[in-house]
Formats: structure tokens, C-alpha cells, sequence
């Protein structure tokens, strides 16, 4: 059997498209592991050989992709040439606009009847670049092979655009190989055009209902599951608790492990070197799986880019031996706004905690720009605290969510004001401080906010609330509100007597699941942000335990909450560089960028002192933003630490470097557009126009 030759090969994928090369889509934001190819179509005489080789090669991956290895997108205005992609597909303006002018170009060597014949199929091939399937109809799928110069046609539609116009092939490609083959035989050139799956081939990709039906949706699979994929942008930590950003413009971010160090990752994926914050040795933290204890919160002062202040929640052992919670507010230097000045710790509050476990730990600004404070009950199983427990009992702190202002005094001396709004202010029987109360172990807590157009949901607050042995949470916090512990877990009582007072009055969770689901709820976001539009408004969320990730979808009619599972390890979905389809299963913690991007922090190995944790970008593979929109430019900072640049996990992996807790190789922000794929313009090499009668019908093939 005869090989076909590498430059015969190579001359079907040379085209005026330009694909990226490896250097450039490894220098994207989200370079990395490429997709599988498909099989490189041979010449006319090998045709037999062609098909048989194709077979060896697998399927064609099934999800949208562009010719750049990005998700498709809405553009921010009709497409009207290229119509069957005019709301939804892979063309800006710019590439848009390059394409009309390439078909004009071409028409200008066409007689009227040449127009009639061919305008529309030439129409239709020019604008296969614009398809969500472009990467497929292109075999661009993976950027180690070349990019073929003609999208893959159906057969039936080859063979009509062959016996209607074949000569037209001059205009729309160079490619002498393509050419030859046009001109021999109908039945070899469309061969040579086509897929090895027929699912995707022009003109069958418009009408297969099961890649047309949900295009611009996140994707749902057979499981009726989101699937949704993963950047990788941080590694080696010990149990991150934390991601935070100081709403300073520069984008940077601030994570923390358990044991009190908190690290600085700039805009460009880099770790600095030193950390921000290093209280190791008055954190209380051990390397026990499990212990909640630790470094647990903290949260930048809304005006941190001008005050330099920061709170942090943390457990600690004063020198009696006693177990307590401290919040307390630090300053970043003035001369470097990447370090805090570990001499201006200013104690805010103390809490004695009865128990090891149960801290809560979470820390916020509301829109209001007041502290909004997480605490736990206490611990130990069922609350055995008092009559009622320490959740239900107001003139304690503990299983609360506390609102203070932290930018003054109150006349009794404490650090802070007590808002004159705090629904028990005026209560003799309760803590002003108290916002809302009778909750358990409240971890993950977030602001909504709001939709970027509507500001609708702007400022809810939301949080998980880990259960006793049968439920976990989900509640949407307000003021005043009652939210069950040690009366109901769930939807259901947990303590009868309570359960049946009449001046209970709970607020019931928008969502619980028991624990066929999961053992411990880990609080998520709601999605805000530019990169994934069809992610606005759900609230993405965990478990520790079960390592599901899963979303809550509101109906607007009736304000009440639906689950969705998200799936999250299919090769299709996630088939573009940079994205990941595995995690590690104990989900920590989730975050927010300050662009509204979300993230997630999970472990294989739960210890405060081992250095597995990773940090997830959160990724739609359906649909993206349209090029350019999501841009910003971050303010510079000045830093006195050295850089260390990110070194994702598979490459450590493969170099056999693991990343250590002393200088963990860590970071990525993955915020920049990705680049478009360029297109030179048509040359005109005919010297005539095409007549009608040049036009004509192609020798029939077999």
C-alpha cells in the first residue's frame, strides 16, 4: 500500500485561514491541554486509503468551538450576511466584515447567471467560518494540526455545488490540490471535503436538532446535568479557605490557607513571593483531616484602595488555654500595598468557642458597607447548650450572622458602631449586634451583585448552612430572620418542643438536600460575571463531602428555587486548551474575582498542613462573551516581592516538581480575551470574469 506523501497532505491545509500556533495558544489565557484531532483527509488517489485511516482515528469531538479554540457567542449586533449565524456564532464585526468583502470580491468575476448559480453556495462556505462548529468543520480542533482550507461538506451538498459551479473553486481557495481534485472527479473532491462524522459537515450541522436545539445554553448532557469546565489557576495549597480581592481596580487576588498565610496572585498569573499576611503562629491550626479550625475569613474595607484596611476571622488559644474566635482589622503597608503591617491589628471582637468544631469562620460587606459576620453555634452534636441552644438564644453571638460598622466607636467603648437599623438594637434581651439568627455552621456566604443591566438581585446575601445528619441548607439571609437551628434542619423539625413553639416564626432555607446528596454544604456565588453569560443568576454551590457541584436556578414568577446538577469531566465539553475536566474532590471554598468570574477551592487530602489544595476557574464551554467585550485594564501595582510564575499541575506532574507549601508555583487569572483567528483577504487571481457558460456541469464521478 502506498503512503500518500506529507507535502500532498499538507497542501489541503494550506489556506488563507491562519491558525494560532502552538507558542501563541499556549501564551492564552487559557493555554493548556488541547482537544483530540480527527483524521487528515490524503489525496484524490488515496481516497480508499483516506476513509480506512479515518476510521482509525475516533470521532470527531461534539461541542461548539470556534477557529481561536474559544466557546461560540452572541455578537453585540446581528450578522445579517451570514444569517444562520447571525445571532450566535464564532464572527465579530471585524471578521464579519472581512468575510462580506471576500464574497463581493468573488462575485465580481460572475455573470449574472453566475451569480444566480453559485451566490448562495459560495455564501454558505465563506461563512462556515462563523459556524458554533467551526473548529470541527475546519478539523481545528487541535493546534498541533494544520487547518484545512475548505469547511467539510456533506456529500449531497458537495456533489450540487460541484454540478452547479465546480469552476467557482478558483475564487475560494489557492489550495492546487483541491483544484485538481475538483476538476477530476466529482465523487474524489467531494470524498476529499468530507467529515469523518457527518454530524457536523455543512449542510447537516443546521439541521441536526440535538447541536442546533441548545446552542448559547450551558450545555446539558444526557444526565440532565450543566456542564460547565475548568481552568486550573492555582496549586500546591494547604487547604485554601479563601479567595478575596480589595475592589481596588487591579484585579489582583488574595488567597489564604487555613494555617494563616494569605498569597497575592497578580492579573498576569504570577504568585508573589512573600505573602501578604503571615499569622502562623497565632493561628490555631493542626493537621488533624478535618479540623475546622484555623484561619477562616477575611474581607477587604470597601474603601481599602484609600484606608488600606482588611478583617480577618481566625481561632486562636489565649494563655489560659481557652479556645476562641478573634475578628479582628489589619492595615497593608503604605509602602506596599501587597504586605499587611502585622503591627496594626486592631481586636474587634473575641468569642470564647465551647467546642472545637462548628466555627463558622465567613466575613462580607454588604451594599450597605457594613461587616456582615458568620458565626457557629458552638459545636458538639445537637447544641446541647441551655434550654433553647446558643442558635436561638439572642443574647449570645454565637450561631448569628452579626452586622457592625466598623468606621466608628460606640459609646460604650467597643471598636465598632451598631447600625441604628440592626433589627434587635433596642432589645434589652438581645445583642445589637445581631442581624439574623438560629443558624448552625454557616460556611460560604456571599453578596449578589445583581445583574450587570438590571440590578436586579443586587445585594441579597446568601450562605450554606451545614446540618446536623440529615440536611443541608442554602438561605437567603435578611434582617430579623430566624432560620430554624436547633428547632428545624431543613425543611423538618430536629428538636420536637422547639419545632412546635408558635413564636418560632423561621425563615425556611430556599434549598436543602439530604445526605444521599452530601454531608456538608459549602456556600457558593451568584454568577455575575462577563465571560459566561448563560451562567447569569445562578447560584453555583458544593459539598465538601460529596465533592458535587451543583446550581440554583430562581423563577422569577414564583421566587422559588430549582436545582441542577453540573457535571463537570466530559472530554467534549471541556475539549478547548487551557480547560480541565477533573478536580479534587473536598470543595472547600468557592470565590469571586473582581470581574465577577467564579472559583473554587477543593483538596485531595484535608489538612490544613498538606499542600494539595487547588484553585478552579469556573468555565461555560457553550457560549463566551463576544471578543473584546470582557476586557479591562488593570491599575498597576508596584511590588517589592519577586514574581513566581504559574505552573499548572500537569506539567508539574510531568517535570516530577511537585510545588512545595514554602514557595508553592501557583497562580492564573485567565481574564483576557482570546485572541481571533485572522483571515488574509482573497486575492483575485482570475483575469475574466466567469461567464454562465464556464459555469457549468461537472463530469458525473463514481
Amino acid at each position: 500500500m502506498n503512503e500518500p506523501r506529507y507535502e500532498e497532505a499538507q497542501d489541503f491545509y494550506t489556506s488563507d485561514l491562519k491558525k494560532p500556533t502552538l507558542k501563541e495558544v499556549n501564551s492564552w489565557p487559557r493555554a493548556g491541554m488541547s482537544s483530540s484531532s480527527s483524521g487528515v483527509p490524503f489525496p484524490c488517489p488515496h481516497v480508499c486509503v483516506c476513509l480506512s485511516l479515518l476510521c482509525l482515528t475516533g470521532s470527531l469531538l461534539g461541542h461548539p468551538q470556534c477557529l481561536d479554540y474559544g466557546p461560540p457567542f452572541q455578537p453585540p449586533l446581528p450578522l445579517e450576511f451570514c444569517s444562520a449565524y447571525e445571532n450566535f456564532g464564532c464572527c465579530d464585526q471585524e471578521r464579519y466584515n472581512s468575510i462580506a468583502a471576500k464574497y463581493w470580491d468573488i462575485m465580481d468575476y460572475m455573470d449574472p447567471q453566475g451569480h444566480k448559480l453559485c451566490g448562495k453556495y459560495i455564501k454558505d462556505i465563506l461563512c462556515q467560518e462563523c459556524s458554533p462548529y467551526a473548529a470541527h468543520l475546519y478539523d481545528a480542533e487541535n493546534p498541533r494540526t494544520l487547518l484545512r482550507s475548505f469547511p467539510g461538506l456533506c456529500f449531497d451538498y458537495c456533489s450540487e455545488f460541484h454540478l452547479n459551479c465546480y469552476s467557482a473553486i478558483y475564487l475560494l481557495t489557492g489550495d492546487k490540490h483541491i483544484q485538481k481534485c475538483c476538476e477530476m472527479n466529482r465523487t474524489h473532491f467531494c470524498h476529499l471535503l468530507q467529515l469523518q462524522d457527518e454530524d457536523y459537515c455543512f449542510l447537516q450541522v443546521l439541521h441536526n436538532s440535538a447541536l442546533s436545539c441548545s446552542q448559547g445554553l450551558a450545555l446539558e448532557e444526557h444526565r440532565g446535568c450543566v456542564q460547565l469546565c475548568l481552568a486550573e489557576v492555582a496549586n500546591g495549597l494547604r487547604n485554601p479557605v479563601l479567595m478575596a480581592h480589595a475592589a481596588d481596580q487591579t484585579h489582583s487576588a488574595f488567597v489564604a490557607e487555613q494555617l494563616g498565610l494569605v498569597w497575592v496572585y497578580l492579573p498576569d498569573g504570577s504568585r508573589l513571593e512573600e505573602p501578604f499576611l503571615d499569622i502562623q503562629r497565632m493561628v490555631l491550626a493542626t493537621p488533624w483531616l478535618g479540623d475546622e479550625r484555623g484561619f477562616l475569613g477575611m474581607a477587604f474595607h470597601p474603601k481599602h484602595k484609600d484606608n488600606g484596611k482588611f478583617y480577618i476571622y481566625y481561632s486562636y488559644m489565649d494563655k489560659n488555654r481557652v479556645e476562641k474566635i478573634r475578628i479582628s482589622e489589619l492595615r497593608a503597608l503604605a509602602s506596599d500595598a501587597n504586605k499587611a503591617d502585622p503591627c496594626s491589628e486592631r481586636n474587634l471582637l473575641e468569642l470564647e468557642e465551647p467546642a472545637a468544631n462548628h466555627n463558622g469562620g465567613q466575613l462580607l460587606f454588604g451594599v450597605d458597607g457594613y461587616l456582615y459576620v458568620f458565626t457557629g453555634h458552638g459545636g458538639k452534636a445537637g447544641e446541647p447548650f441551655g434550654k433553647f441552644g446558643n442558635a436561638q438564644n439572642k443574647s449570645t453571638l454565637l450561631g448569628k450572622v452579626l452586622r457592625t460598622d466598623v468606621d466608628g466607636r460606640s459609646p460604650d467603648g467597643k471598636p465598632y458602631r451598631i447600625p441604628p437599623d440592626n433589627p434587635f438594637e433596642s432589645d434589652p434581651k438581645a445583642r445589637p449586634e445581631v442581624y439574623a439568627y438560629g443558624v448552625r455552621n454557616m460556611w460560604g456566604s456571599a453578596v449578589d451583585r445583581g445583574d450587570s443591566v438590571t440590578k436586579k438581585g443586587r445585594g441579597r446575601i446568601f450562605c450554606g448552612d451545614v446540618g446536623q445528619n440529615r440536611f443541608e441548607e442554602i438561605n437567603h439571609i435578611v434582617k430579623g430572620g430566624n432560620y430554624g437551628w436547633r428547632a428545624k434542619e431543613g425543611f423538618e423539625c430536629y428538636d420536637a418542643k422547639l419545632c412546635h413553639n408558635s413564636s418560632l416564626d423561621d425563615i425556611l432555607p430556599i434549598f436543602a438536600y439530604g445526605r444521599s446528596v452530601g454531608k456538608s454544604v459549602t456556600g457558593g456565588f451568584v454568577y455575575r460575571g462577563c465571560e459566561s453569560p448563560s451562567l447569569n443568576g445562578l447560584y453555583i454551590f458544593g459539598d465538601f463531602m460529596s465533592g458535587r457541584l451543583m446550581a440554583l436556578q430562581e423563577d422569577e414568577k414564583t421566587n422559588k428555587w430549582k436545582k441542577q446538577e453540573i457535571c463537570i469531566g466530559s472530554t467534549t465539553a471541556c475539549a478547548f486548551p487551557g480547560m480541565i475536566s477533573s478536580y479534587s474532590k473536598f470543595i472547600i471554598s468557592f470565590a469571586e474575582d473582581e470581574a465577577g468570574e467564579l472559583y473554587f477551592m477543593s483538596t485531595s487530602y484535608p489538612s490544613a498542613y498538606a499542600p494539595h489544595g487547588l484553585l478552579y476557574k469556573l468555565i461555560d464551554p457553550a457560549r463566551r462573551a463576544p471578543p473584546g467585550k470582557c476586557k479591562y485594564k488593570p491599575v498597576p501595582v508596584k511590588t517589592k516581592s519577586k514574581w513566581i510564575p504559574f505552573v499548572p499541575q500537569t506539567v508539574l506532574k510531568l517535570l516530577n516538581e511537585p510545588s512545595t507549601t514554602k514557595s508553592p508555583k501557583k497562580s492564573s487569572t485567565l481574564t483576557a480575551a482570546t485572541p481571533r483567528v485572522s483571515s488574509k483577504k482573497a486575492k483575485k487571481t482570475p483575469s475574466t470574469k466567469i461567464k454562465a457558460s464556464t459555469v457549468k456541469t461537472a463530469p458525473s464521478g463514481k
